[in-house]
């Protein structure tokens, strides 16, 4: 049992915190009051325990694959399929005491950057309908951006923009875990490949390249070769990490919105460019005509004279 991972019912009455934890950490190990026997749906508060009872009615005993100190941390791995990844954070409230809390990477609120969303119209629009695939789960919203959203099948991403019927722009979401998942499965390339069709196009990841050296079920070396040979082979279309959800949502926003104008200009600039029809070349009764109100003789069949021919180019250009 010294290198399991314990629960067991805290005996104190009366206490907000009914659950002792006992991580296989040093010698005697360490024990801490908490109030869920896992951290589901939020972070878990935990305190330091006086110590583990010599009688303690047991609720849980699970192997432990690693449990290791880093800095003011505990990261627990325990040898379970599912609820196996916890960390234990160290910290101090106000007044300095200190506080425990107990998390999971699914629970851990991510680290919000000292920045406001603007409000302002992306690209200047008075509005935006951004198409929303048919099979992206737990789609985001755009409630914060001035958009709207319809779902249907997209060929390439998971949010885009049409112009007439056409899809101009495209954005493909991705987590952290799904990003190293995507990239080595070798399914990147074709999710490139597809996005690469499209005018314009990007892969957006709801984190910070610098957790990509964090990683430790895979080499971070991996996958920052996988990014790099992706980006090399797919020029055009950027990966970039937008640190939050909120963050990736607005800059999705705003590169859908400036496709759509972006769009427009091109279409604009190619009917601009475009010949215009040639004029239809003068019928020999209209030269007739022409040549008689000037005073030459002409005849009423036959070929006109090329010296009539050559004065009405000359005079209509």
């Amino acid at each position: 049992m010294p290198d399991d991972f314990v629960i067991a019912r805290n005996p104190e009455e009366g206490t907000t915190l009914p659950y002792l934890l006992r991580i296989p950490l040093g010698e005697d190990g360490i024990v801490l009051k908490a109030k869920e026997t896992w951290p589901r749906t939020g972070k878990v508060y935990c305190h330091r325990a006086v110590g583990w009872p010599l009688d303690p009615e047991v609720v849980e005993v699970v192997p432990t694959r690693s449990c290791v100190r880093r800095g003011a941390s505990i990261d627990l791995v325990l040898d379970r399929g599912r609820e196996n990844r916890s960390q234990f954070v160290l910290t101090r409230v106000r007044g300095g005491r200190e506080a425990i809390f107990w998390q999971t990477a699914r629970t851990a609120k991510q680290a919000r950057p000292a920045v406001a969303l603007p409000s302002a119209r992306a690209s200047g629009l008075p509005e935006l309908e951004i198409v929303v695939d048919s099979h992206e789960r737990y789609a985001w919203t755009f409630d914060h951006q001035q958009a709207t959203t319809v779902r249907r099948a997209l060929r390439a991403g998971d949010y885009g923009v049409s112009v007439g019927q056409e899809i101009v722009a495209a954005v493909e979401r991705k987590s952290l875990q799904d990003l190293v998942s995507t990239l080595t499965s070798g399914r990147m390339r074709y999710l490139l490949a597809d996005l690469a069709a499209l005018p314009a196009a990007a892969v957006v990841v709801e984190d910070r390249y610098s957790a990509v050296f964090k990683l430790d079920r895979v080499r971070p070396a991996v996958v920052a070769d996988a990014l790099g040979e992706s980006q090399a082979r797919f020029p055009t279309v950027p990966i970039v990490f937008c640190e939050t959800r909120a963050l990736a949502q607005e800059w999705t926003y705003r590169f859908l919105a400036a496709a759509v104008v972006h769009a427009g200009e091109e279409r604009h600039t190619r009917l601009e460019a475009s010949p215009l029809p040639a004029a239809a070349s003068p019928s020999p009764a209209q030269v007739r005509a022409w040549a008689r109100e000037q005073g030459y003789a002409v005849s009423d069949r036959g070929r006109v004279s090329r010296e009539i021919l050559d004065a009405f180019a000359r005079r209509h250009g």
